[in-house]
């Protein structure tokens, strides 16, 4: 099997179900774990927006001119704080619309540790799984990108805002109380919190009460050192399968981030 990659596919079962997409194809990772699985870089880089070669990959398969240009490459995705949408200097309006201008969740997540992040409400629970958390609690539901990504930063004065991608990757956390965390940092941020309703209105922020949602990964053996495989250095990947967190596929010669080499043409081979 041959073609270009692309972010893993994942759905919330027990444990989280992964397929890794080469070209047209879904290659069933479950299946693999515990099975000799070998990813050959072909050295050929096909930009995930226009299909063009790339001698390098930006913004995760993207070329530098769709880089440039595209709002879904812009330095506001990574700060949300920053959206610019409402200045009317976004790349692609319409883009902007359709993904920061929809409502939004804050949450607290147990990753490497306790953490805060946002996503769009299409993405509950993707981004928890992409991140690798065991755990995850929405606390605000807010309506615009720009919105979440102001409560995250005040949120982020008290916690991490960062998951440590080396210590999500050696084992499973200890249960956090996610509840009992959120109870002690909300009434931190009261003041912020005022001021943003009063910025944006007395419904923009809504303060949750949900369950929280605990996430079980596909893992036979947890690596007690990380060692990465890295395609631009060695074009092949190989070794026993023995478990998916996040986007990473862990081998027991090493890990690799899927995400980070996406639209690298691979061919996969198991014994």
């Amino acid at each position: 099997m041959q073609g270009t990659l692309r972010k893993l596919k994942s759905s919330l079962t027990e444990p989280v179900q992964y397929h890794l997409p080469v070209g047209d194809e879904l290659v069933d990772l479950n299946a693999y774990i515990g099975k000799e699985l070998t990813l050959t870089f072909s050295g050929t880089i096909l930009c995930s927006n226009c299909g063009k070669k790339t001698k390098k990959s930006y913004s995760q398969g993207h070329c530098f001119v769709c880089m440039r240009k595209l709002a879904s490459c812009d330095m506001c995705i990574m700060k949300p704080e920053t959206c610019h949408y409402d200045q009317g200097t976004c790349r692609e309006p319409q883009w902007g619309e359709a993904n920061c201008m929809i409502p939004h969740y804050v949450y607290l997540a147990n990753t490497s540790g306790l953490k805060v992040g946002i996503t769009r409400h299409t993405q509950i629970p993707t981004r928890w799984v992409d991140q690798g958390a065991t755990q995850a609690l929405p606390i605000f539901k807010v309506q615009t990108r720009l919105q979440s990504g102001l409560v995250e930063v005040a949120l982020a004065e008290f916690i991490a805002d960062k998951t440590n991608w080396r210590n999500m990757l050696k084992g499973q956390n200890d249960a956090l109380d996610l509840k009992a965390a959120a109870a002690e940092l909300i009434p931190q941020i009261s003041e912020k919190l005022t001021e943003l309703s009063e910025l944006f209105g007395a419904t923009a922020i809504e303060q949750l009460d949900e369950d929280v949602v605990s996430l079980d990964f596909p893992v036979s053996e947890y690596p007690s050192k990380i060692s990465s495989f890295n395609f631009d250095k060695n074009p092949v990947v190989s070794g026993v399968l023995q478990g998916i967190k996040g986007q990473y596929l862990i081998f027991d010669s090493g890990v690799i981030n899927i995400r980070k080499f996406t639209s690298y043409e691979v061919s996969v081979d198991s014994e």
